[in-house]
């Protein structure tokens, strides 16, 4: 049975953090782009117009789910280079 290869060692961790990076940029791309500002009509009469922020579901959900990956990534990456800089555990018993 032939799989996808696996990059193992600390290749394989510096993959996942740099991975991690590129998630958190997208998730931070996709917040400022959920925002738009729009002009709010007087309430009464002879006041100024106000202006709101109104915010994109999808970009929103889009950011947070990015900051999900960015998060799971980095936590991989970083016990994956651990391991491989601590080295082989001898299990005794």
């Amino acid at each position: 049975m032939t799989g996808a290869p696996v990059v193992k060692g600390p290749r394989g961790a510096v993959i996942e953090l740099v991975l991690a990076l590129a998630a958190a940029i997208g998730c931070v791309l996709s917040w400022l782009a959920s925002v738009t500002t729009v002009e709010v009509p007087p309430i009464i009469e002879g006041e100024p117009p106000t202006t709101s922020l109104v915010y994109s579901p999808p970009l929103l959900t889009l950011s947070l789910l990015l900051a999900t990956v960015a998060g799971v990534l980095a936590v991989l990456g970083v016990a994956r280079l651990r391991r491989v800089r601590r080295g082989p555990v001898a299990l005794t018993g």
